[in-house]
């Protein structure tokens, strides 16, 4: 695809595969899912750019679920292989938004791409759209989506649509189930569709090689969904109770009388994780709060936590937590509590019984809400080393492919498969401090 904008701009993008059917598509609701790397997102921000430059005063939106992740991620995108000539031209601009407007790309033409997050959503479910694109959508809740959808009324474009990008998720995913039921249109991407990958006669080209090495590397449900592009679900699973339109929730302020947890699984090649839960009056666990790095001293990760909870001036930013339940290294623990500040104690590590009382508390209970939450958001920061081998960035997206390991013969599992069971196992700690009789200790470092 040519696109001569004036005499001296050119926009070339090769649409393939579902990403060609993509730009022929006037379905109201579509998604276009397949394995990671496929050029989902690429091909989403191509159409509703294409369409601002062509289309004068049209307004489109791009999304994601939080406003934090769509700067650091799809607008990253946008800008560097999208709109790259036409933000250095001045054919479009970036507006950051005011009290009244969110944050958006202004076109020469009078069309605007407005975008923002679902966890802030005033601004941009104030306004009216001809098109909208969804990138991770399956972050997303239905009823995000179905909201979104009132928003299409603008009429500046013959045809309004909501575009999803994603990778496959559980088979019961919300998303899958709209598309199976014939309410949304899925197009399948697959590596063939992406020219940075594979050349157009099906030969791999070299980015695409060492990006493809990567891939081969997962194993169990990530790489059915990564590599395979299939919307499967992990046999084994261990927490198969957790369902992330249940237990993953929005943040919210904490309030201040609500206990507090700090509990730490050390880690260098493997990632090291601290965590940060909040208790409510009815015995609840909230992560509210996550460290997750691999290659990260142990000092510097106890500085950062740190930081996190205490100003400058040594005065606390948040309730102090009422204990810090560690994994047993004694070299590690002394490091942390003289960087920390804080006193340690050795966390209930029996496996079995703890994984037991995970389950149990993802359980719905008769009040209609489970016992244990996690906000999104929780992870500070996102360790592009794990990202770009395709390894789990948080606890959230452990829990899905935790599974028991398979013993030979096929004899009954009786213990964790241990890989990419970090986040899992500082999870077990704090409910094996709540719930399996651990009383909270602290010893205080001057």
């Amino acid at each position: 695809m040519t696109t001569a904008l004036d005499q001296d701009t050119t926009v070339r993008y090769e649409p393939r595969g579902a990403a060609r059917d993509l730009f022929r598509s006037r379905d109201s609701e579509i998604v276009i899912a397949g394995p990671a790397g496929t050029g989902k997102s690429l091909a989403s921000l191509f159409r509703v750019h294409l369409a601002a430059l062509h289309n004068p005063g049209i307004r489109c939106l791009i999304i994601r679920k939080t406003a934090v992740s769509l700067g650091s991620t799809t607008l990253v995108t946008y800008e560097k292989k999208v709109a790259a000539d036409t933000l250095a031209r001045g054919i479009a601009r970036w507006y950051g938004g005011s009290p009244r407007e969110a944050p958006c790309y202004r076109y020469s033409n009078g069309s605007v791409i407005v975008v923002g997050g679902m966890d802030k959503p005033q601004k941009i479910m104030s306004a009216e759209y001809d098109l909208v694109f969804a990138d991770e959508a399956t972050e997303l809740t239905e009823t995000d989506w179905e909201s979104i959808a009132t928003r299409l009324r603008n009429g500046a474009l013959s045809w309004q649509q909501q575009i999803a990008a994603c990778n496959p998720e559980r088979p019961t995913h919300w998303i899958k189930q709209r598309c199976d039921q014939g309410r949304a249109k899925m197009l399948i991407s697959r590596h063939r569709d992406n020219p940075a990958y594979m050349n157009a006669d099906g030969t791999v080209t070299e980015q695409g090689r060492d990006y493809f090495a990567k891939l081969d590397n997962l194993t169990g449900v990530r790489a059915l969904r990564l590599r395979e592009g299939r919307w499967a679900a992990a046999e084994g699973l261990i927490y198969d109770g957790y369902d992330e339109t249940v237990h993953l929730i929005d943040a919210f302020k904490i309030p201040n009388e609500w206990g507090r947890w700090m509990v730490v699984d050390f880690g260098f090649t493997n990632p090291m994780i601290i965590q940060w839960w909040a208790e409510d009056p009815d015995g609840r666990l909230y992560l509210y709060r996550e460290l997750y790095h691999s290659r990260r001293l142990v000092e510097d990760m106890a500085r950062q936590a740190r930081e996190l909870m205490v100003y400058p001036s040594g005065q606390w930013r948040e309730p102090q937590p009422r204990a810090v339940i560690c994994d047993h290294d004694a070299e590690d623990r002394a490091t942390l509590e003289k960087y920390l500040q804080l006193g340690t104690q050795p966390a209930e590590k029996k496996v079995r019984a703890g994984i037991q009382a995970v389950q149990s508390r993802f359980k719905i209970q008769p009040d209609c809400k489970p016992r244990i939450y996690i906000m999104r958001g929780a992870r500070v920061e996102r360790d592009p080393e794990l990202d770009q081998a395709k390894k789990p960035t948080s606890t959230e997206e452990e829990i899905v492919g935790y599974v028991w390991a398979v013993k030979p013969g096929g004899a009954a599992p009786e213990a964790p498969l241990k890989e990419n069971d970090h986040g899992m196992d500082t999870m077990r700690y704090v409910v094996a401090e709540r719930d399996l009789g651990g009383r909270p200790r602290m010893r205080w470092v001057g």
